[in-house]
């Protein structure tokens, strides 16, 4: 297998840092980015990998971190907007923007656009972390993007996970023919720190005694982001395409497909950032 060149985000914890520790030891360059230096630091360390840090509340420090991949990366051959969470209750950025809609899309869509020169180069494959919260709970607004009527942390979550699927499908339409192939993926319910932070009744879910009930391992989260990572575009997935177990989902938002409604969620990002 050539050996690639691996940006992931959410990498110091849950199945970013699983993915990492695999994709490492197979042999690839793998860049982990992480919101904690120390538990970032630590990971790297752990694997004798580069890392980077950034908070995705913060805009600047997502072009910064853009900036520094670039200096030292010209071909980038995975991007794996992995990073992500649900909150409590609504706040907003020092960008000026909903909180769980900045994390969740408009930090990796700036990091995407910016990172872009080096993904040509590298005929990237660009992976979002998606989630089944964009069936179960998103309500999605394009004129309510912020989450300004009716905000409930659940629906903010469950549109931002859609947000990343329409992203996907808008990439894969304006850079396909560049070399881009973009996919995302619902990596199941992952025991990991996921709404640790939250008072939402998600903490006690993925917190609680019956956790193990419901829950897969990081491990087994991360093998798609690894098979994605790994895999031949067109020939192991379909680019453009929301997976569910290695397959594409069947089950999903209505919104999904929706060219009109991607074109007008891009647009709006970009206006916004």
């Amino acid at each position: 297998m050539p050996r690639k060149t691996i940006v992931i985000t959410g990498g110091s914890d849950g199945i970013g840092a699983a993915a990492a520790r695999r994709l490492a030891a197979d042999g690839h360059e793998v860049v982990i980015v992480g919101r904690n230096p120390e538990k970032t630091a630590a990971v790297a360390s752990e694997l004798g990998i580069i890392h980077r840090v950034a908070d995705f509340a913060d805009l600047s420090q997502v072009r910064d971190l853009a900036a520094t991949l670039l200096e030292s990366y010209p071909e980038i051959h995975v991007l794996a907007n992995n990073a992500g969470g649900i909150m409590g209750h609504r706040e907003l950025t020092v960008d000026g923007h909903e909180k769980t809609h900045q994390v969740n899309h408009l930090a990796p869509f700036v990091l995407t656009m910016d990172l872009m020169p080096a993904l040509e180069a590298g005929n990237a494959t660009v992976i979002q972390t998606s989630s089944a919260a964009a069936l179960r709970f998103a309500e999605f607004d394009i004129d309510d993007l912020q989450g300004e009527q009716g905000y409930a942390p659940q629906k903010a979550y469950g549109n931002g996970k859609l947000a990343n699927i329409l992203f996907t499908e808008e990439l894969q339409r304006r850079y396909g023919d560049r070399g881009i192939s973009a996919v995302s993926f619902h990596p199941g319910l992952v025991a990991t720190g996921f709404a640790h932070d939250t008072t939402h009744f998600m903490r006690w879910f993925y917190h609680g005694p019956f956790k193990r009930l419901f829950t897969i391992s990081a491990d087994e989260g991360a093998g798609q982001l690894v098979w994605l990572a790994t895999g031949e575009p067109g020939l192991d997935f379909e680019p453009g395409r929301y997976y569910e177990s290695y397959k594409v989902a069947t089950k999903v938002a209505p919104e999904l497909g929706d060219a009109e409604l991607a074109r007008k969620l891009w647009e709006r990002s970009a206006s916004l950032v």
